[in-house]
């Protein structure tokens, strides 16, 4: 089987750019959740949010930045550093053999709202001309196909809070298939506006503002947990074929070993811990690792009070009871949805290369550390040589992703 490296990363996220940065706010347990104010007029209640705060493309023509959603913008600037570290030139090297493949779960959605606000409250109605391109799924991933020349192929992946994790796995099977040397991935996510926050306000999974302390708002496995708080951001990696990056001299900072995919066919929106199990074992399968080889499990966590339970019993049925360090950082920089896998993922790896697995915050007390050894308090120092990801969505999809060192 064709080994697969993992050549560059890239993070922008409520807790800053940069995937240093990332994995430096996740071992110190800093929050980038914030209260968020509402809307009266539209009935939505104050939430807590991971918003990004830097700015993105500064130094773009008005009239190119036109042409991108956020979610477009947030993925320019998390691919770049990916690519940069990587050592790639501007452009693809041999752009008939690299590929893009690239997750979003509504990418484009503060666009729509926009054109919606503009029909219904101007009069004229005036609509964006370049809506259509700002709201398409594909629409990063074809920015990023054009910036970087990569024309092997597009896969542009929209299947909820999978969409990343999925993109990213089925590059991995690209790259071993021979249809391409190297393929740019990941995801990108922005829908914090007020249509996206009622939706997930009226499901009743979204967290409660905690006032005195929004930062907290999100405890994931906690008895505690009341819900899940949105983020917004982007995370990309460089996957090569080992034979591409060696000859041409690049250094290796993980290896994508494996890749599970399955679906519950039993629920919209309740998870089902038997699907669960069988993507973590299929991606076992596909690394050719046993449970007992891997050190850590970044848990998808979103702090529902079903989905961390139905998680913890599925990851207990994978690994054996408190078999394997867990942890969930959605509590740290928000539920990014699609672009969720990729963002933890990026966070999976700076653990295993950092030897310090990130802690579960805000953690009071917990009824499922019975059944799983949740890292808590501090970053546990660990010289784990494998790690999972996992990402589990609505529609019942399950993804996991099996990463190891070199």
């Amino acid at each position: 089987m064709t080994p697969v490296w993992i050549t560059g990363l890239g993070a922008i996220s409520a807790l800053g750019a940069g995937a240093d940065t990332l994995a430096d706010a996740l071992q110190a347990g800093r929050s980038g959740i914030t209260a968020q104010p509402g809307s009266e007029a539209h009935a939505l209640k104050p939430f807590a949010a991971g918003v990004v705060t830097e700015a993105l493309a500064a130094g773009m023509p008005p009239a190119q930045r036109n042409l991108y959603d956020r979610h477009g913008l947030l993925a320019l600037e998390a691919a770049a550093e990916a690519w940069a570290q990587a050592g790639l030139p501007a452009a693809a090297p041999d752009p008939e053999r690299a590929a893009i493949a690239w997750g979003t779960g509504l990418g484009g959605s503060i666009s729509m709202e926009t054109s919606y606000t503009q029909m219904f409250t101007a009069r004229p109605p005036r609509i964006h001309p370049y809506t259509v391109v700002r709201v398409m799924a594909n629409s990063a991933a074809s920015h990023l196909a054009m910036r970087h020349q990569l024309r092997a192929a597009q896969l542009a992946i929209s299947n909820a809070c999978a969409s990343s994790a999925q993109a990213i796995g089925e590059a991995l099977w690209l790259l071993r298939n021979g249809r391409a040397d190297l393929a740019l991935v990941g995801g990108s996510e922005s829908m914090l506006h007020v249509g996206s926050a009622l939706g997930w306000q009226a499901m009743g999974v979204m967290a409660p503002l905690d006032a005195d302390a929004p930062a907290q708002s999100c405890r994931p496995f906690d008895d505690g947990r009341k819900g899940l708080v949105l983020g917004e951001g982007a995370a990309a990696l460089v996957l090569e074929t080992e034979a591409h990056a060696r000859a041409r001299g690049a250094t290796p900072l993980a290896v994508l070993a494996g890749y599970g995919h399955s679906v519950d066919a039993v629920h919209l929106s309740r998870p089902d811990a038997a699907g669960q199990a069988r993507a973590m074992t299929a991606a076992l399968r596909d690394a050719g690792l046993a449970a007992a080889d891997i050190g850590y499990v970044n848990a998808h966590g979103t702090a529902t009070e079903v989905g961390d339970a139905v998680e913890a019993e599925s990851i207990a049925a994978v690994f054996g009871e408190r078999a394997v360090a867990v942890s969930a950082t959605k509590a740290l920089h928000g539920h990014l949805i699609g672009a969720g896998g990729a963002l933890e993922l990026v966070a999976t790896v700076q653990a295993l290369r950092r030897g310090l697995l990130p802690p579960s915050a805000h953690v009071r007390s917990s009824a499922l550390a019975a059944q799983v050894d949740l890292v808590t308090g501090e970053a546990r120092p660990a010289a784990a040589r494998a790690a999972m990801s996992n990402s589990f969505a609505f529609g019942g999809s399950n993804v996991a992703l099996v990463v190891r060192l070199t």
